[in-house]
């Protein structure tokens, strides 16, 4: 990874691009709002992106829908998820999303089929520690967000994995210290663009969110 890719790429990305590189890779992105999309096809040009989210309108563009091979709408605490194919995927990324559902645990093991034999999943999402940080505009504390629901940890994550066949690689507080240096332009940068700082930017600071990192056997 170049140093300029490694300064920009978005966080949620770091540990596939290191995984897979330049190689093509079909990903499934459950939660696929905020021009997810884009962004991939821009850090991932040879990837194959399939979005998933319960709406059609949280932040997409045309071009972000041109930039996907699928698109399943779809509320994932259902639990069907027939629509989409079995065995097809490289990688399952699910960022902040597990929190939202009440029964994440279940939406886990009904993803793992999804993914090929040697497929990756990256999870992340608002850590017990975040219950307990300041209230800040955007989501630091976990209340921030009425939409949070369920607090999960690595071990009950790494337990429901282990479950389903999978072997967690890593797991564990994430604190990205590229992050960290770049406060001082990102306090610049949003004030200038948003008026205030984002929560965002204090997330790696405090250590608001949690990931696992696994591989399917």
């Amino acid at each position: 990874m170049s140093l300029i890719t490694a300064l920009k790429i978005p966080t949620k990305f770091v540990r596939l691009k290191k995984h897979f590189g330049d190689k093509a890779l079909t990903m499934l992105d459950i939660g696929s709002g905020n021009k997810s999309a884009t962004d991939f096809k821009t850090y991932f040009p040879n990837g194959t992106y399939h979005g998933v989210d319960m709406v059609k309108d949280y932040n997409y563009t045309d071009e972000d829908f041109g930039k996907m091979e699928a698109f399943y709408e779809m509320d994932l605490t259902q639990l069907d998820y027939s629509a989409i194919p079995d065995n097809h995927f490289d990688a399952i990324l699910m960022a902040h999303i597990i929190e939202h559902l009440h029964n994440g645990d279940q939406v886990l093991e009904k993803l793992a089929p999804k993914l090929k034999s040697g497929g990756v999943i990256y999870i992340e999402y608002p850590g017990q520690k975040s219950t307990t940080l300041p209230s800040r505009k955007g989501t630091l504390n976990f209340y921030d967000d009425d939409t949070h629901v369920r607090v999960y940890s690595v071990p009950e994550v790494t337990k429901v994995l282990e479950g389903v066949g999978f072997k967690v690689r890593a797991g564990g507080l994430r604190r990205s210290y590229r992050n960290i240096l770049m406060m001082p332009i990102k306090f610049i940068h949003n004030h200038i663009k948003y008026g205030y700082i984002m929560a965002s930017v204090f997330w790696d600071w405090y250590g608001f969110a949690e990931f696992v990192w696994a591989e399917k056997k």
